[in-house]
Protein backbone atom coordinates (compact mmCIF):
# COMPACT_ATOMS: atom_id res chain seq x y z
CA UNK A 1 0.00 0.00 0.00
CA UNK A 2 3.02 2.51 0.78
CA UNK A 3 4.26 1.63 -2.09
CA UNK A 4 1.04 2.07 -4.41
CA UNK A 5 0.75 5.82 -2.36
CA UNK A 6 4.07 6.72 -3.27
CA UNK A 7 3.88 5.72 -6.94
CA UNK A 8 0.69 8.03 -7.09
CA UNK A 9 2.26 10.68 -5.86
CA UNK A 10 5.34 10.70 -8.50
CA UNK A 11 1.98 10.57 -10.86
CA UNK A 12 1.17 13.56 -9.25
CA UNK A 13 4.36 15.58 -9.40
CA UNK A 14 4.59 14.87 -13.17
CA UNK A 15 1.15 15.72 -14.04
CA UNK A 16 0.26 18.60 -11.61
CA UNK A 17 3.51 20.92 -11.53
CA UNK A 18 5.18 22.49 -13.68
CA UNK A 19 9.12 20.90 -14.79
CA UNK A 20 11.46 21.81 -11.81
CA UNK A 21 13.72 24.92 -12.51
CA UNK A 22 15.81 25.44 -15.56
CA UNK A 23 18.92 25.44 -13.88
CA UNK A 24 18.52 21.85 -12.92
CA UNK A 25 17.96 20.58 -16.25
CA UNK A 26 14.24 18.79 -15.55
CA UNK A 27 15.96 16.05 -13.93
CA UNK A 28 15.14 17.10 -10.32
CA UNK A 29 12.37 16.72 -7.99
CA UNK A 30 10.65 20.18 -7.37
CA UNK A 31 11.07 19.11 -3.46
CA UNK A 32 15.19 19.29 -3.69
CA UNK A 33 15.49 21.48 -6.05
CA UNK A 34 15.44 24.24 -3.73
CA UNK A 35 18.68 23.04 -1.44
CA UNK A 36 20.37 21.63 -4.38
CA UNK A 37 23.95 23.37 -4.93
CA UNK A 38 25.35 21.51 -7.50
CA UNK A 39 24.03 18.96 -9.88
CA UNK A 40 25.95 17.54 -12.71
CA UNK A 41 24.50 15.68 -15.70
CA UNK A 42 27.88 16.28 -17.92
CA UNK A 43 25.56 16.85 -20.76
CA UNK A 44 26.72 20.39 -20.53
CA UNK A 45 30.03 21.73 -21.12
CA UNK A 46 31.19 25.34 -20.41
CA UNK A 47 31.02 27.30 -23.11
CA UNK A 48 34.43 27.61 -24.60
CA UNK A 49 35.92 25.00 -22.32
CA UNK A 50 34.72 21.38 -22.92
CA UNK A 51 37.19 20.32 -20.29
CA UNK A 52 34.30 22.22 -17.81
CA UNK A 53 30.92 20.85 -16.80
CA UNK A 54 28.34 23.62 -16.42
CA UNK A 55 26.93 23.36 -12.62
CA UNK A 56 22.61 22.70 -12.99
CA UNK A 57 22.64 23.80 -8.78
CA UNK A 58 22.60 26.98 -7.28
CA UNK A 59 26.00 27.49 -6.38
CA UNK A 60 27.08 27.95 -10.44
CA UNK A 61 30.51 25.84 -9.33
CA UNK A 62 31.79 24.49 -12.62
CA UNK A 63 33.32 20.94 -12.07
CA UNK A 64 36.64 20.36 -14.01
CA UNK A 65 37.18 17.27 -16.24
CA UNK A 66 40.78 16.22 -15.24
CA UNK A 67 43.27 14.35 -17.76
CA UNK A 68 40.61 12.95 -20.19
CA UNK A 69 38.81 16.41 -20.78
CA UNK A 70 35.68 16.00 -23.37
CA UNK A 71 36.51 12.69 -24.48
CA UNK A 72 35.47 11.86 -20.78
CA UNK A 73 32.19 12.58 -21.76
CA UNK A 74 30.56 9.53 -23.09
CA UNK A 75 26.89 8.61 -24.67
CA UNK A 76 25.61 6.02 -22.29
CA UNK A 77 22.95 8.09 -20.20
CA UNK A 78 21.82 6.50 -16.72
CA UNK A 79 17.87 6.95 -17.57
CA UNK A 80 15.24 7.71 -20.11
CA UNK A 81 15.63 11.80 -20.16
CA UNK A 82 19.85 11.35 -19.89
CA UNK A 83 22.29 10.99 -22.96
CA UNK A 84 25.41 11.03 -21.35
CA UNK A 85 27.51 10.06 -18.36
CA UNK A 86 31.31 10.71 -17.43
CA UNK A 87 33.83 8.09 -17.76
CA UNK A 88 36.08 7.34 -14.99
CA UNK A 89 39.33 5.08 -14.98
CA UNK A 90 42.67 4.10 -14.23
CA UNK A 91 45.29 4.90 -16.90
CA UNK A 92 48.38 3.41 -16.31
CA UNK A 93 47.95 1.38 -12.74
CA UNK A 94 51.92 0.31 -13.59
CA UNK A 95 53.19 3.59 -12.76
CA UNK A 96 52.85 6.05 -10.39
CA UNK A 97 51.52 9.14 -11.27
CA UNK A 98 48.52 11.34 -11.86
CA UNK A 99 46.66 10.96 -14.91
CA UNK A 100 43.50 8.92 -13.90
CA UNK A 101 40.23 10.18 -15.22
CA UNK A 102 38.19 11.66 -12.69
CA UNK A 103 36.60 14.91 -11.93
CA UNK A 104 36.34 17.36 -9.39
CA UNK A 105 37.96 20.86 -8.03
CA UNK A 106 39.97 22.37 -5.71
CA UNK A 107 41.11 25.60 -4.01
CA UNK A 108 43.87 25.56 -0.82
CA UNK A 109 41.66 28.61 0.05
CA UNK A 110 38.25 27.10 0.09
CA UNK A 111 36.05 27.13 -2.39
CA UNK A 112 33.39 30.62 -1.98
CA UNK A 113 30.55 29.16 -4.51
CA UNK A 114 30.39 25.99 -1.99
CA UNK A 115 29.75 28.15 1.38
CA UNK A 116 26.40 26.19 1.91
CA UNK A 117 27.92 23.67 3.10
CA UNK A 118 29.91 26.18 5.20
CA UNK A 119 28.91 25.57 8.89
CA UNK A 120 26.02 22.98 7.59
CA UNK A 121 23.26 21.08 9.56
CA UNK A 122 22.87 18.28 6.92
CA UNK A 123 23.98 17.22 3.74
CA UNK A 124 22.91 14.93 0.75
CA UNK A 125 25.18 12.68 -2.24
CA UNK A 126 23.31 11.01 -4.73
CA UNK A 127 23.50 10.29 -8.59
CA UNK A 128 23.96 7.35 -11.20
CA UNK A 129 26.94 4.67 -10.82
CA UNK A 130 27.65 1.92 -13.51
CA UNK A 131 30.90 -0.08 -12.35
CA UNK A 132 32.73 -0.85 -15.95
CA UNK A 133 36.13 -2.08 -15.24
CA UNK A 134 38.63 -3.68 -12.84
CA UNK A 135 37.61 -2.38 -9.17
CA UNK A 136 39.29 -1.80 -6.94
CA UNK A 137 42.27 -0.79 -9.22
CA UNK A 138 45.90 -1.65 -9.13
CA UNK A 139 47.55 0.41 -6.39
CA UNK A 140 49.91 2.53 -8.74
CA UNK A 141 51.53 4.11 -5.54
CA UNK A 142 52.83 0.42 -4.43
CA UNK A 143 55.78 -1.84 -5.64
CA UNK A 144 53.75 -4.21 -5.07
CA UNK A 145 52.25 -5.00 -8.67
CA UNK A 146 49.37 -7.17 -6.77
CA UNK A 147 48.28 -4.54 -4.39
CA UNK A 148 44.89 -2.90 -4.89
CA UNK A 149 43.24 0.24 -3.84
CA UNK A 150 42.06 -0.02 -0.44
CA UNK A 151 38.52 2.11 -1.76
CA UNK A 152 36.65 2.78 -4.70
CA UNK A 153 36.45 6.38 -4.77
CA UNK A 154 32.51 8.19 -5.85
CA UNK A 155 31.89 11.48 -5.05
CA UNK A 156 32.49 14.01 -2.07
CA UNK A 157 32.63 17.33 -0.84
CA UNK A 158 36.29 18.41 0.41
CA UNK A 159 36.57 19.24 4.28
CA UNK A 160 38.11 23.08 4.42
CA UNK A 161 41.38 21.95 5.27
CA UNK A 162 41.41 18.83 3.09
CA UNK A 163 44.66 17.94 0.97
CA UNK A 164 42.58 16.92 -1.22
CA UNK A 165 41.53 13.70 0.40
CA UNK A 166 39.99 14.07 3.84
CA UNK A 167 36.12 15.07 3.38
CA UNK A 168 33.05 16.55 4.90
CA UNK A 169 30.57 14.15 3.27
CA UNK A 170 31.16 10.99 1.50
CA UNK A 171 29.93 8.57 -0.76
CA UNK A 172 32.40 6.15 -1.01
CA UNK A 173 33.86 2.02 -1.43
CA UNK A 174 36.20 1.17 1.69
CA UNK A 175 37.75 -1.28 3.72
CA UNK A 176 35.56 -1.89 6.91
CA UNK A 177 37.13 -4.79 9.13
CA UNK A 178 38.99 -6.08 6.07
CA UNK A 179 35.93 -6.48 3.97
CA UNK A 180 35.15 -3.70 0.95
CA UNK A 181 32.26 -1.96 1.98
CA UNK A 182 29.82 0.38 0.23
CA UNK A 183 29.57 3.48 2.76
CA UNK A 184 28.80 6.82 3.89
CA UNK A 185 31.34 8.81 5.60
CA UNK A 186 31.55 11.94 7.16
CA UNK A 187 33.42 14.38 9.43
CA UNK A 188 31.95 17.22 11.32
CA UNK A 189 34.68 19.18 12.27
CA UNK A 190 37.68 19.63 10.18
CA UNK A 191 40.69 17.94 11.35
CA UNK A 192 38.44 15.46 13.74
CA UNK A 193 37.38 12.29 13.86
CA UNK A 194 34.87 10.88 11.15
CA UNK A 195 32.14 8.15 11.40
CA UNK A 196 31.31 5.71 8.90
CA UNK A 197 27.76 4.02 8.08
CA UNK A 198 28.48 0.68 6.38
CA UNK A 199 25.87 -1.15 4.01
CA UNK A 200 25.49 -4.47 4.96
CA UNK A 201 25.43 -6.49 1.51
CA UNK A 202 27.98 -7.09 -0.01
CA UNK A 203 28.96 -4.65 -2.94
CA UNK A 204 29.28 -6.57 -5.79
CA UNK A 205 25.34 -6.90 -5.39
CA UNK A 206 24.80 -3.44 -4.80
CA UNK A 207 27.06 -2.69 -7.76
CA UNK A 208 27.11 -5.26 -9.90
CA UNK A 209 29.42 -4.77 -13.26
CA UNK A 210 27.94 -2.61 -16.06
CA UNK A 211 24.82 -1.89 -13.90
CA UNK A 212 23.62 1.49 -13.70
CA UNK A 213 22.56 2.04 -10.05
CA UNK A 214 20.91 5.10 -8.38
CA UNK A 215 22.96 5.84 -5.31
CA UNK A 216 22.09 8.22 -2.12
CA UNK A 217 23.85 9.34 0.84
CA UNK A 218 22.41 11.45 3.80
CA UNK A 219 23.91 13.50 6.48
CA UNK A 220 22.72 15.02 9.71
CA UNK A 221 25.49 17.15 11.61
CA UNK A 222 23.08 17.25 14.30
CA UNK A 223 21.47 14.29 15.24
CA UNK A 224 24.78 11.91 13.66
CA UNK A 225 22.22 10.02 11.65
CA UNK A 226 23.83 8.80 8.21
CA UNK A 227 21.59 6.80 5.55
CA UNK A 228 22.15 5.08 2.23
CA UNK A 229 20.00 4.44 -0.28
CA UNK A 230 20.05 2.20 -3.07
CA UNK A 231 17.73 2.52 -6.32
CA UNK A 232 15.37 4.47 -4.24
CA UNK A 233 15.16 2.58 -1.32
CA UNK A 234 16.82 2.36 2.22
CA UNK A 235 19.63 0.06 3.09
CA UNK A 236 20.52 -1.58 5.88
CA UNK A 237 23.58 -1.00 7.80
CA UNK A 238 25.77 0.26 10.91
CA UNK A 239 27.65 2.68 12.04
CA UNK A 240 31.49 1.73 12.41
CA UNK A 241 32.93 4.04 14.89
CA UNK A 242 31.56 4.14 18.94
CA UNK A 243 31.73 6.71 21.01
CA UNK A 244 30.95 10.24 19.56
CA UNK A 245 33.47 10.88 17.07
CA UNK A 246 31.62 13.96 15.87
CA UNK A 247 31.68 15.73 19.10
CA UNK A 248 27.69 16.38 19.56
CA UNK A 249 27.34 15.97 23.44
CA UNK A 250 26.82 19.39 24.80
CA UNK A 251 27.21 22.83 24.23
CA UNK A 252 26.88 24.32 21.53
CA UNK A 253 23.60 23.17 19.76
CA UNK A 254 22.55 22.53 17.07
CA UNK A 255 25.89 21.09 15.97
CA UNK A 256 26.93 22.50 12.43
CA UNK A 257 30.22 21.18 10.19
CA UNK A 258 32.88 22.98 11.07
CA UNK A 259 32.47 26.84 9.54
CA UNK A 260 34.89 26.87 6.85
CA UNK A 261 34.13 26.64 2.70
CA UNK A 262 35.06 22.97 1.42
CA UNK A 263 38.06 22.97 -0.60
CA UNK A 264 36.15 21.25 -3.38
CA UNK A 265 34.71 17.94 -4.72
CA UNK A 266 36.09 15.03 -5.77
CA UNK A 267 34.82 12.35 -7.75
CA UNK A 268 35.89 9.09 -9.03
CA UNK A 269 38.79 9.36 -6.76
CA UNK A 270 40.95 11.85 -4.55
CA UNK A 271 43.23 14.48 -4.82
CA UNK A 272 41.17 16.46 -7.35
CA UNK A 273 44.59 19.16 -7.62
CA UNK A 274 45.75 16.34 -9.45
CA UNK A 275 48.65 15.55 -7.64
CA UNK A 276 48.76 11.55 -7.50
CA UNK A 277 46.50 9.08 -8.05
CA UNK A 278 44.07 7.87 -5.10
CA UNK A 279 41.25 5.24 -5.15
CA UNK A 280 40.79 5.35 -9.07
CA UNK A 281 36.91 4.38 -10.10
CA UNK A 282 36.46 2.20 -13.09
CA UNK A 283 32.89 3.27 -13.79
CA UNK A 284 30.63 6.12 -14.98
CA UNK A 285 28.91 8.43 -13.36
CA UNK A 286 25.37 10.16 -14.57
CA UNK A 287 23.67 13.50 -12.95
CA UNK A 288 25.42 13.84 -9.90
CA UNK A 289 23.39 16.17 -6.55
CA UNK A 290 24.58 17.83 -3.67
CA UNK A 291 22.70 19.52 -1.27
CA UNK A 292 22.88 21.21 1.99
CA UNK A 293 20.33 19.57 3.62
CA UNK A 294 19.28 15.34 3.97
CA UNK A 295 16.69 13.78 1.71
CA UNK A 296 14.07 12.35 3.12
CA UNK A 297 13.08 8.85 1.98
CA UNK A 298 10.02 9.71 0.22
CA UNK A 299 11.90 11.97 -1.67
CA UNK A 300 15.04 9.66 -2.42
CA UNK A 301 12.37 7.34 -3.79
CA UNK A 302 10.90 9.76 -6.09
CA UNK A 303 13.65 11.44 -6.94
CA UNK A 304 14.57 7.36 -8.60
CA UNK A 305 11.09 7.25 -10.15
CA UNK A 306 11.42 10.72 -11.23
CA UNK A 307 14.31 9.97 -12.84
CA UNK A 308 13.21 6.35 -14.46
CA UNK A 309 10.06 8.20 -15.76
Amino acid sequence: MKRLLVIGLVATFSVGLAAPAQATFGTVLPTLSRNLVSYYDFEHPARGNKTLEQDGGRSGTSLQLINGGADMRVRDGAFRRSRNSVQLKQINPEAAGNDDWKAGLYSETGVPTLKSFNGARQASIMGWVKMTGQNPAPNSNSANPDDLYGAIGLAGVLTGDSNGHAVRALLELIQVDGELKLVTLARRIDGGESQTFAAAEPWQKLLPQNEWVFLTATFDFDTGAMALYRNGDPLAGRYVTAGDPWKLEGEPEPDLASATDPRGYKIGGSYPQNTREGNACNCRMDSLMFLDRAAHPWEVYLQYRWMKG
